[in-house]
């Protein structure tokens, strides 16, 4: 990443694009804190974020940010509604098990719940999990391609609840997409190549 200076608002879409390789993903897990800048600084609800120790960072995360990872990243011995109750249980929500269930149905995942992810499809281990990201009610989404393993119809689903999401609730959304049709959705798009960010 080189001289990047980015802005997200609340209720913000910004999708970001690029060839493959251009460090799409990269850029994501640094705004997410995953991983640490080796300069410059991330705040997260005007707080400092990247220098902040991994507890502090996984704290603020959890407050703040929902997750869609390109692989998904379910626990394979817990049932796809385990797998969307956990961080529910982890911040101390009540009613874990019934946000799970709604958001399963949400997706079209409501007879799946107690399947394991071996037992799912890639598409529905990607609903699972963007269930998972839902359920938390972030005020800050980030998604890795998260229509990249579904066929059309549950892409446009997929991509409604985003919107729906970022509308009804001003959750801000940062897409990392291929999909030209889901960018052009976003309120802004920038494309990131060879490290730069641009629009």
């Amino acid at each position: 990443m080189q001289d990047i200076t980015l802005t997200v608002n609340a209720g913000d879409s910004l999708a970001i694009t690029g060839p493959s390789g251009s460090g799409k993903s990269t850029l994501l897990s640094l705004l997410a804190g995953l991983d640490v800048p080796t300069r410059g600084e991330v705040l997260l609800a005007d707080t400092p974020f990247s220098s902040g120790s991994e507890d502090q960072r996984a704290r603020l995360r959890g407050e703040h940010c929902g997750f869609v990872f390109q692989h998904f990243q379910l626990v394979a011995d817990l049932t796809a509604q385990e797998n969307v109750m956990l961080p529910l249980e982890i911040l101390g929500r009540d009613k874990a098990r019934d946000t799970a269930r709604h958001w399963l149905g949400q997706v079209g995942l409501g007879k799946r719940c107690h399947h394991f992810p071996a037992q799912l499809s890639g598409g529905e281990q990607q609903r699972v999990a963007l269930a998972r990201a839902f359920a938390v009610a972030p005020s800050l989404l980030f998604a890795d391609e998260p229509t990249g393993s579904l066929d059309y119809a549950n892409g446009e689903h997929v991509a409604d609840l985003l919107f729906s999401l970022n509308r009804e609730q001003g959750t801000a959304l940062v897409l990392v997409t291929h999909d030209q049709t889901l960018a052009r959705r976003c309120s802004r798009a920038m494309s990131l190549v060879e490290g730069r960010l641009g629009v």
